[in-house]
């Protein structure tokens, strides 16, 4: 794949769930070092489904998954924990301990023996996410948006290679979403490879480069977010909404007015508006 490494690889993998629901079909998919991935489809696709295989909490009914060249099935899931950081939707499912503090320190404790080292980790990541001043709060008083921060904290403390959220962006405001955004830019130039689990098509055209949409348990579509996500017919398979740039675009072009090919991003749009409506 153009002389990248691939990080990840699935080979074949189905997955049924003991309830006999098939949950994954035949899955292929290489997802290489330093990518940044997203993962999208409707309730029931088999996304979350595919991340879990991914660490070891659930395991193929057949097919293969390779880690850096390594099958999975020869390692265990504390093994692969160390390897892959997975962040998931609801935080109240990941967030137990009695303080923020605490919640860091049990999760970098599970990777790092020495003492002197943890606390170093654990201040480091209360600056970085701003949770100096909540080191002796319950998470359960925290906010949501907090509380996914926590979470997110968690896991990237423990500075794992394959980074994995569920769903980031839900219930984020503008400025949450920014500190992720950058956070995001950050892991990518260090090497980390990076999927997102989304229903958000706006934040995915805007920045992730890469979609992989599921259907049914299947790959419907792979390839640039700027093709996947502005084909209206596979959008209308994976019964998601086209994005509104893309809408937009459309209802120009019915006007009469003829917008680029090319263009996909809010930006752009901006600029071609500009630059229209500025020759008028």
């Amino acid at each position: 794949m153009n002389g990248k490494i691939p990080k990840i690889v699935l080979d074949s993998v189905n997955y049924t769930y003991p309830s006999g629901t098939k949950a994954l079909l035949d899955v292929n998919l290489n997802i290489n070092k330093s990518e940044l991935v997203g993962i999208m489809g409707k309730n029931g696709a088999g996304k979350t489904t595919l991340i879990r295989t991914l660490n070891g909490l659930i395991r193929p009914s057949s097919g293969r998954i390779f880690i850096n060249g390594r099958n999975i099935n020869d390692q265990s899931i504390a093994q692969l924990s160390k390897k892959i950081g997975i962040i998931f939707q609801n935080p109240n499912h990941q967030l137990f301990s009695n303080t923020v503090y605490e919640e860091i320190e049990f999760s970098l404790k599970s990777i790092y023996n020495e003492k002197e080292l943890v606390r170093k980790k654990i201040e480091e990541t209360l600056t970085l996410f701003d949770f100096q001043r909540y080191r002796n709060r319950s998470p359960l008083n925290l906010s949501g948006g907090e509380k996914k921060k926590l979470a997110l904290a968690s896991i990237m403390c423990r500075d794992p290679e394959i980074i994995v959220f569920d769903e980031p962006t839900l219930g984020q405001d503008a400025k949450e979403i920014e500190f992720f955004i950058n956070l995001l830019r950050k892991e990518q130039k260090l090497g980390k490879t990076i999927i997102i689990i989304t229903h958000n098509v706006e934040f995915t055209i805007e920045f992730i480069p890469r979609t992989i949409l599921m259907s049914n348990g299947k790959i419907l579509a792979d390839g640039p977010s700027k093709n996947i996500l502005t084909n209206e017919k596979i959008i209308e398979q994976a019964s998601l909404i086209l994005p509104q740039v893309s809408q937009f675009k459309i209802a120009l072009n019915k006007l009469g007015i003829k917008t680029p090919d090319n263009l996909y991003k809010e930006d752009d749009m901006i600029d071609f508006l500009s630059t229209y409506l500025g020759s008028k």
